[in-house]
């Protein structure tokens, strides 16, 4: 394997919220969903199911009850000023074109009887999106403000959750990555307060992003 594999995916990875009307292969999100299944679960419960949305018909009936929700969020004067704001500079509204754009939507649900079942198929939703960012397929983790409709809308057994909604395709945008801490921002070393220095522990290739 190359070294660093699993960094370069991960470091090449960002959400996306536009994407292109080109094709992709139903073979690289089952492959996608393959990877989740090795993730760990509490138990080895293996909460996790998931449904693959391609039907036109049923991706624009999920977009319209998002943002028939989504609406209502946006406007809601609950909202956190710094919230509001992050929203209005990365031009994130209550409309949600990826839910219909992309080729394939993933819904990730999760058995709420299982322990640990949120934790668990999140760390799936994990490997999924390292996986599509393998086989050079964008995507984006969205949770919708009504859960509860869409599972209806889906058919969904009463004691699953809809944890996320993973719109899958190629990206139709040039978006840069946003920063991330380092390594010397997140790692103490033995206890809280001794941050780590890289020049103790020199890591081949390492650059901050």
């Amino acid at each position: 394997m190359e070294e660093n594999n699993i960094l370069r995916i991960a470091m090449s990875r960002r959400s996306t919220r536009r994407f292109s009307s080109e094709p992709i292969e139903v073979k690289d999100v089952l492959y996608a969903v393959q990877v989740a299944l090795q993730a760990p679960s509490g138990a080895n419960r293996q909460p996790w199911r998931f449904i693959i949305i391609f039907d036109p018909e049923i991706k624009r009936g999920v977009r319209h009850l998002c943002e028939e929700w989504e609406r209502k969020f946006h406007e809601s004067q609950s909202l956190p000023k710094w919230f509001k704001e992050w929203l209005e500079e990365r031009n994130i509204s209550w409309e949600k074109p990826f839910l219909e754009e992309a080729p394939a939507l993933i819904i990730v649900l999760a058995d709420k009887k299982a322990p640990y079942s949120r934790e668990s198929t999140w760390l799936a939703i994990g490997y999924i999106l390292l996986a599509l960012e393998e086989k050079g397929l964008a995507s984006l983790t969205y949770t919708p403000a009504n859960p509860q409709v869409i599972s209806r809308y889906l058919d969904v057994p009463l004691n699953y959750t809809l944890e996320a909604i993973i719109p899958v395709g190629r990206s139709g945008e040039n978006k840069v990555k946003e920063s991330r801490l380092g390594l010397e921002d997140t790692v103490c070393i033995d206890r809280w307060g001794n941050n780590l220095e890289l020049s103790s522990f020199p890591l081949a290739g390492y650059t901050r992003v």
